[in-house]
């Protein structure tokens, strides 16, 4: 067996340990289960949404006239397509987001975080958390919440990289809001 030159090993330590680094001082996705404890009523209501669905239509025959109308081939498989799981999961190509289906099912379709952000940021001690029920959004924010709007939805996934976007296609955010994301209830505290 040969050996690597001792500064190729170093230089290839190096690189694991940055990233490493790097990944370990990233946003963690932490999945809709989390946000689950304390949002009942939200993830309950965003759970029969087209977004948490929407890894479905990525499966063979799922809205064939849909994607026979797109020109695409609706028995192919586009569960593992990068230009489709990156905007049917969350956090797919960034550092804790999606990977796959067989490594983080957990990811599945557009959960919480892929409109409010990396929970990892804001979804520990002294942020939101069981025991600070009176968070406030405005400090939330500041350590990575994130409050959608229209631009959050288009420039992440409603956009011309989509083959259902036609060039005359306008995203219109507080009706899709209505009809795709949670319903908007109330919480229990004042943030």
């Amino acid at each position: 067996m040969r050996r690597l030159p001792r500064n190729v090993a170093l230089a290839g330590a190096l690189a694991l340990a940055a990233a490493s680094f790097l990944a370990a001082d990233s946003p963690a996705y932490v999945g809709a289960r989390k946000c689950r404890a304390c949002h009942l009523k939200q993830f309950q209501s965003w759970e029969q949404t087209r977004m948490a669905k929407s890894f479905e239509l990525l499966k063979p025959g799922v809205r064939a006239p849909e994607k026979t109308k797109a020109k695409l081939d609706p028995q192919k498989d586009y569960t593992h397509d990068e230009k489709c799981v990156s905007c049917h999961t969350t956090g797919y190509g960034k550092p804790g987001g999606f990977v796959s289906f067989e490594k983080t099912p957990e990811l599945l379709g557009v959960q919480c975080e892929s409109c409010h952000g990396p929970g990892g940021d804001y979804l520990k001690e002294g942020a939101m958390t069981l025991k600070n029920k009176e968070y406030k959004r405005a400090e939330l924010v500041k350590v990575g919440l994130v409050v959608p709007n229209a631009e959050t939805c288009t420039s992440i996934c409603h956009n011309n990289k989509s083959p259902f976007v036609g060039k005359d296609y306008v995203f219109k955010f507080e009706e899709r809001k209505k009809q795709g994301t949670h319903e908007h209830i109330a919480l229990k505290y004042t943030h």
